[in-house]
């Protein structure tokens, strides 16, 4: 007797709690037949899940990995000793398979295992599988797995016990999907465009590197300061006790390495305090000051390394009595006081690009005096490794977050030129962030193009040759 074949249904109902992960692939959607030689499977038909796990042995170090996100590969770590590992199992790596996190496939966390990494393990967040290289090329099934509409489709099929930060992307969803495979010759075509459009990418963005190298060489030389290549820290190194500012491995390395000497600038060097006016923003969360005068205002998350993001703009209750206090002019510098210890200290300057706009006091205001100092001059200047090394140098740490406050940024020394002095500097490092600018849109054009060209290619609406 043979079991009953169920038809799919062309009506059906569904709960509305559930209606968030109902998904229609996008293949199905925009294709009703495929390309001749093209087949339709099951991703279970492709691929075959990996297991392998070996019991932890307490005394034996383990080179731990993790999957970076948006379809930035496999790194390692950690080491960790077995016994202070959670998991009683653990999984090795193995070159060639398709990996995936859990937690963050949401996320484009996907990847190709290296063969570099093969001496690595993963906890049973990580799925495995070996892609049936007779159907389907590794790299190929990454694509498929990092474009926009798998992603969604990802998003759409994990499920947890909490909104996002839980939510797990299970293997059977993951073997569920359908994939509309073309032959091998073509899929080769699609990874040797990819491959070449991420060599073109990666020239683009070195260039804006050197680019960018060869502006601060070029300020720094401007101000007399000699600038010097970039050394490996040392693993032992002697310090003057006089110049030691703050007992930090890191830091004081850095000092040693410093591309910079302040000592040597040809201007008078001042702190920002003498230059500078430095302020907190409003201490209070919008939903913690109700009222009728909404005002535009800037967070953290706005400020970038030298500009703004202006794409999400909060508001928050400003009454006018405290408006004019708080209020962002033409030139201010927003310096942020929380970060990662690189980044700690973050600048950016604000041009009235929306009115009457304040800031949170988790960034802090720099107003410069305009008869000493031009506000470019200032931002341009918070970038060279002397400010780096001043701000990573005065941070407290909690966690892993950096912070400092108002007075460490007003003891920022900064070496000072007369204002036509500044006004020529900020000029030639205007006119060569203009290139920079347009590297970085041919760059970011260039990766949109590719994004959209893989996307068609393995929709089969654009021949890969």
């Amino acid at each position: 007797m043979t079991a009953a074949v169920t038809l799919p249904r062309r009506a059906f109902a569904v709960w509305w709690k559930d209606l968030g992960r109902w998904v229609i692939p996008s293949s199905l959607l925009l294709r009703e037949a495929l390309p001749p030689g093209w087949k339709r499977l099951h991703i279970a038909e492709i691929v075959r899940p990996l297991d392998g796990r070996v019991l932890v042995e307490p005394e034996k170090e383990y080179k731990m990995a993790g999957v970076k996100w948006y379809g930035e590969g496999v790194f390692h770590r950690e080491t960790v000793r077995g016994d202070a590992q959670s998991a009683k199992f653990l999984t090795p790596l193995v070159p060639g398979a398709l990996i995936y996190n859990r937690l963050f496939a949401w996320k484009a966390s996907f990847a190709i295992v290296p063969t570099e990494l093969a001496d690595c393990f993963v906890s049973s967040e990580f799925p495995q599988f070996k892609p049936d290289t007779n159907l389907i090329l590794p790299d190929y099934l990454y694509l498929f797995c990092v474009r926009d509409s798998t992603i969604r489709a990802v998003n759409a099929a994990s499920t947890g016990s909490a909104a996002i930060s839980r939510n797990r992307f299970k293997e059977e969803e993951f073997l569920n999907f359908e994939i509309s495979l073309p032959p091998l010759a073509e899929q080769k075509q699609i990874v040797a465009r990819w491959r070449e459009a991420k060599k073109q990418i990666a020239a683009a963005q070195a260039r804006i590197e050197i680019a960018e190298v060869k502006i601060l060489q070029e300020f720094l030389t401007a101000l007399g300061i000699p600038t010097r290549a970039a050394k490996t820290l040392p693993k032992v190194f002697a310090l003057n006790w006089k110049n030691l500012g703050r007992w930090s491995i890191s830091f004081l390395a850095r000092s040693i390495n410093s591309e910079a000497d302040l000592k040597q600038s040809k201007y008078e060097v001042k702190n920002l305090a003498d230059v500078a006016l430095v302020t907190y923003g409003i201490q209070k969360c919008p939903g913690n000051r109700p009222g009728n005068f909404a005002r535009p205002y800037l967070r953290v998350a706005n400020v970038q390394k030298g500009k703004l993001d202006l794409r999400e703009v909060k508001t928050i209750e400003v009454t006018d009595k405290e408006f004019e206090a708080l209020r962002l002019r033409r030139g201010d510098l927003l310096v942020c006081e929380g970060n990662s210890a690189d980044l700690v200290g973050r600048p950016a300057i604000w041009n009235d690009e929306i009115p009457d706009c304040v800031h949170q006091n988790h960034l802090l205001r720099v107003r410069v005096n305009p008869n000493v100092a031009i506000p470019e001059f200032v931002l341009e200047y918070m970038h060279t490794p002397a400010a780096r090394n001043h701000f990573r140098a005065r941070a407290k740490f909690t966690t892993n977050l950096a912070s400092i406050n108002s007075n460490d940024l007003r003891e920022l020394q900064i070496p000072l030129p007369p204002l036509p002095v500044q006004r020529e500097i900020v000029a030639r490092v205007a006119s060569g962030r203009i290139g920079i600018a347009r590297e970085r849109e041919a760059a970011e054009r260039m990766k949109n193009e590719i994004t959209a060209d893989i996307e068609a290619m393995i929709l089969g609406t654009k021949n890969a040759k």
